[in-house]
Formats: structure tokens, C-alpha cells, sequence
């Protein structure tokens, strides 16, 4: 099968294109979205996209500025966001692992150890919703105040007693006032928590990965080897049934863009658990249901994005999946038993609430070979060294080596 035919049996996913008019993608599997044509650019703001990305979505009250967008960079990687000044939003999302931390459960700036893996940010602008659950949590700027005063668990750890101590260290600093006033013109105080997380969500909007050697690939720009391509096939497949959940520009089934007019917010329950024989899920996270209280939400989650997942170990919700190899076994057989006498034991094959996408699938150890080097292809090393995208205090914490900082870098403890 030459390119243009391999190219074309993605195109469902793939053909979110400018000049088409409304193009519906319900057919392609996965959540529903319209699109039209979008601007992209707005005031000093210009999107730089590969065609087949459309604008982001921005909401009117936060738009983009170069200005913006630099702010909150600087404050994404500065721990004195924190209550206690020891971690910033870049401890647990890391450049250099897609903006994961590479724990199977991300830790807080009081040590305490959340139930959940951290999500990567990686074309995070484009999700649906923002959590591995939450369908509530559909801004960036609306998300960003969970980590920040969160309580259960406590992540970044603000409170409404020490938000003017927080404040006040940034107001301190040398170079955050013009910073602010560059970002918020007009305002005889910018310093406040409304800005900062819009400063850090337009920021977080940037973080866009669209130079992988598969999308090389589709601009004729680059070649994938025999096993590559046996694995792109298989992706689109029946038979592997990845595309259904992993769709489109973004390898996702929730997306949203500047030009979207349905947005659907669909959740899966992939037969990790079954712990009672009924579809329990453990206690501390149970998923959907938590919002919906409905019973057949049992164990739902988003589908993140494959886009550089290869640098995303450990994977699913609680990071309780090791490695690739270990994921796929686990879809292959269409679901995970964990045996009598360990934790959580029970058959997540037999879970009454699976997902109908996670059938027992005939694959073979090469399949799986294959499909690992293709999802190996989706890993943008533009993306994971990007200066624009790294931590700017990095530099000053290399140039004082060994001497103490209180901003940017990432807790010693991980």
C-alpha cells in the first residue's frame, strides 16, 4: 500500500483542515465534533500551526499575547507559587517527559501522594476536559486552581491565608512587576491569582507537539520502516481498534478547537479492575461515577493522548502499568486479571461496565512489536528540547551550582 493510500485510511481522524467549510467528524469513532474555518492570529498573537491543526480554543475574557504567554512560563517553573515555596506546576509536569514526572503517582509540595498519575500537557490546549475525569473542568483557567487549593490532596497548597504571602514573593521580585504590567496593561495591581493562572494557561496553550517523525511523515518529509508502517496499519485497524479512542491530529476521542461546535465528552472504562466481580473499581478512585453517581460510569476515564507517549511511563489513571509492552498486553487480552492474593485482584476482563472497544484481540507478538515502533514514531524531539517551552530558571540554578534556589527547577525529591 503506497503513502497516499496508508495517509488516506487516517484521514477521518486526520482531516481537520482549513477551507473546507463544516466538516463533521462523529464517523471517525469517538467523541463528535463540527468544525469551520478559524482565525490565527488575534492582536500580537499568531498561531504557528502545520495545516492539518486548527487554532486553539481561547476563551474571549484571556486572549493570547507574546507578553502573556512569556509570564506565564516564568511562573509555571517558579516554586514560589507554593504555600511552602518548594514546588511549581514544572515538578510535576517536566519537559523532557512529554510534561509528565515519570512517577506512577504524582506527590505534592507537603509529600502527600495523590491517587492519580499526573497528565501530561502536551497539546493540552486541545482537550475537552482537563482531568483524567472531571467532565466540570473544561479551562485551562478554570483547572488550574484544583492543583493550586486543592485540599484532597493538597497539591501546590494556596490557601486564602497565605495567597498574600505568595503574592507578595513575586511582587518582590526584580523582574516580575514589569512582567506583569507587560502581560496585564492598565491594571493598577496585576498581581493576583486571576491573572496568574490566565498567564499560566496561555502559556500551558503553547505547550503544542505537531513535529513527530510520523507527522514528518504525512508532509512527505520523512519515511517510517516496514515495522512502522505494519504498525500504522494495525492503529487503524479493526483488529487493534487503537483509532476509535485515539483519533485524529491529537491521538485523542476528546478535542476541541477554536472552530468546534459539538463537543462530546467521552469516558472509558478499559478493564483495569473488577474487584469484587461487579466492576469495582478501588476505593480511592473509582472515576466517573465520582461526578455522575451513575452505575454504568464505574471506572471511566479520558483516553489521553498518544502523542509522545512513549516518554509518559508509567500509564492509566493510577499509573499502575509499567511499561507499553505491558499496556498492550493488557488491551490484547481485553482487560488486566491481577490474581488472588494480590492487591486489587480480580478479573477486569469480566468488568460489566468495559468498554465494547476493549474486546479479547488477536495479536500476536509481532503485532505488538509493530505497534510499539509505530507510537514510538509519535515522540517530537523538537517539542521535548523547545527553549521556548523550558524552564527559564534552569540556567541560573546551573550557574549557581550547588547553592540553594527558591524558584524554578524541580523538587530534589523527585
Amino acid at each position: 500500500m503506497n503513502r497516499a493510500s496508508l495517509l488516506k485510511r487516517a484521514a477521518c481522524g486526520m482531516a481537520v483542515a482549513f477551507g473546507l467549510g463544516l466538516l463533521s467528524l462523529a464517523g471517525c469513532g469517538g467523541g463528535s465534533t463540527e468544525v469551520h474555518d478559524t482565525a490565527l492570529s488575534s492582536g500580537d498573537w499568531t498561531w504557528s500551526l502545520p495545516q492539518n491543526f486548527p487554532a486553539p480554543a481561547v476563551p474571549a475574557y484571556n486572549p493570547m499575547s507574546q507578553a502573556k504567554v512569556t509570564l506565564g512560563r516564568f511562573l509555571f517553573y517558579d516554586k514560589r507559587l507554593s504555600g511552602n515555596g518548594l514546588q511549581s506546576c514544572g515538578s510535576c509536569h517536566q519537559q523532557d517527559k512529554a510534561f509528565t514526572d515519570g512517577l506512577a503517582r504524582a506527590v505534592g509540595s507537603t509529600g502527600e501522594t495523590h491517587s492519580r498519575n499526573s497528565m501530561g500537557l502536551v497539546n493540552v490546549a486541545y482537550h475537552s476536559s482537563l482531568t483524567w475525569v472531571n467532565p466540570l473542568l473544561t479551562e485551562l483557567e478554570q483547572q488550574a486552581m484544583v492543583p493550586l487549593f486543592g485540599i484532597t490532596p493538597i497539591e501546590m497548597g494556596l490557601t486564602n491565608a497565605n495567597v498574600p504571602v505568595v503574592l507578595e514573593r513575586l511582587r518582590s521580585d526584580a523582574d516580575y512587576p514589569a512582567r506583569f504590567a507587560a502581560a496585564f496593561p492598565g491594571e493598577s495591581d496585576p498581581f493576583s491569582i486571576t491573572n496568574i493562572v490566565r498567564a499560566i494557561a496561555s502559556f500551558q496553550r503553547t505547550l503544542i507537539s505537531a513535529n513527530s517523525r510520523y507527522d514528518q511523515w504525512t508532509r512527505g518529509e520523512a519515511t517510517l520502516t516496514a515495522q512502522e508502517l505494519r504498525g500504522f496499519n494495525l492503529f487503524n485497524s479493526e483488529k487493534a481498534e487503537c483509532f476509535h479512542c485515539h483519533t485524529g491530529f491529537n491521538f485523542n476521542d476528546q478535542v476541541r478547537h477554536a472552530g468546534s461546535l459539538n463537543v462530546k465528552l467521552p469516558f472509558h472504562n478499559t478493564g483495569l479492575y473488577n474487584i469484587d466481580g461487579l466492576g469495582g473499581f478501588p476505593a480511592d478512585d473509582q472515576g466517573l461515577i465520582t461526578f455522575t453517581a451513575t452505575a454504568s460510569d464505574m471506572g471511566k476515564y479520558r483516553a489521553p493522548s498518544l502523542r509522545n507517549v512513549a516518554l509518559t511511563a508509567p500509564y492509566t489513571h493510577d499509573g499502575s502499568v509499567a511499561t507499553l509492552e505491558e499496556m498492550l498486553d493488557i488491551y490484547a487480552a481485553g482487560g488486566r486479571h491481577i490474581a488472588a492474593g494480590q492487591p486489587n485482584a480480580g478479573d477486569g476482563r469480566l468488568n460489566p461496565y468495559k468498554s465494547d472497544l476493549i474486546p479479547n484481540m488477536n495479536l500476536g507478538t509481532q503485532d505488538k512489536a509493530d505497534l510499539i515502533a509505530f507510537l514510538k514514531t509519535l515522540t517530537d524531539e523538537d517539542f521535548l528540547t523547545n527553549p521556548a517551552h523550558a524552564d527559564p530558571f534552569a540556567s541560573v540554578s546551573a550557574a549557581s551550582a550547588g547553592t540553594p534556589t527558591h524558584a524554578g527547577g524541580r523538587r530534589g525529591a523527585r
